[in-house]
């Protein structure tokens, strides 16, 4: 008995270390984003300076033009583009392998006609988080069938308890990471606005050296920065959100789709037993 209440736990155990490993995986995502900084966009001939590296002629110069502050920002880039190709593989596998609201509209004609062998068929034939959180409630649909020690409601009680169980042992698989986007939509806009204020500084401490006569090339360097900054910020965060919000309407879709044939299966159940 103990072996049957152990094995859920070592499946979630299984199922929740999924994905990549993000202590492993950031440090190398900011070292691949300051070799890339100062290689790649510091590389001398991306400047007419090639030495001082003070006059940028291409993008790749420009923006190495925006100081210590890029290659953070480069960092969160490629975490959200990691991050966000991660996630997309595996809420894509969640899904099944083949369309869900055909799997769904399936399930439940066999359920209507209590079909139960034909509806886990079905589910084998899906796999994905839907297709293994419906074939658990579909064992636990076949078991209370043989159990006279509890009355309906009870049997009823169980069969929801079984759902929600196994579906709170597929989500973590599923969430896994999204808060890192999450919070990387916020922090690349606070991170972005540092370095936005960096240039300023940089700007109003050469205008006060020049006295009557301001530097201007000093000064424009740091408005430079100030907005290189600020265009890098934003837009790493306006892709973070827009991944997360994709990914957090991905996984209500399929709680969603669970939920509907749970009451399916509910109903099926207090109409035929």
């Amino acid at each position: 008995m103990a072996k049957t209440q152990n094995a859920p736990v070592a499946k979630a155990a299984k199922k929740s270390s999924g994905g990549i490993n993000p202590v492993v995986v950031i440090p190398i995502l900011i070292a691949i984003a300051v070799l890339i900084y100062i290689f790649v966009m510091g590389d001398p001939s991306n400047f007419n300076d090639p030495e001082t590296k003070h006059d940028p002629k291409t993008t790749l110069g420009i923006v190495y033009a925006g100081g210590f502050i890029v290659p953070i920002l480069l960092s969160f880039l490629l975490m959200v583009l990691v991050f966000g190709i991660e996630r997309f593989v595996t809420i894509s596998k969640a899904a099944g392998s083949g369309d869900l609201d055909a799997f769904v509209a399936k399930v439940r004609g066999f359920l209507n006609s209590n079909n139960i062998a034909d509806a886990k068929k079905e589910c084998e034939k899906q796999k994905g988080t839907v297709g293994n959180v419906i074939k658990t409630a579909l064992d636990k649909y076949e078991q209370l069938q043989n159990d006279g020690a509890l009355n309906k409601e009870q049997k009823l009680a169980a069969l929801q308890k079984e759902v929600e169980e196994a579906t709170s042992l597929e989500l973590p698989m599923l969430e896994k990471n999204l808060a890192i986007l999450s919070t990387l939509g916020s922090v690349s806009t606070l991170v972005a606005l540092l370095g936005t204020v960096l240039g300023m500084i940089r700007s109003f401490f050469a205008l006060g050296q020049g006295g009557g006569s301001p530097d201007a090339a000093a000064l424009s360097k740091g408005i430079a920065e100030a907005l290189i900054n600020t265009g890098l910020g934003i837009g790493t965060s306006a892709i973070a959100i827009i991944v997360y919000n994709y990914f957090t309407a991905s996984i209500d879709t399929l709680t969603y789709k669970i939920d509907e044939i749970g009451m399916s299966l509910q109903q099926n159940f207090a109409s035929h037993n």
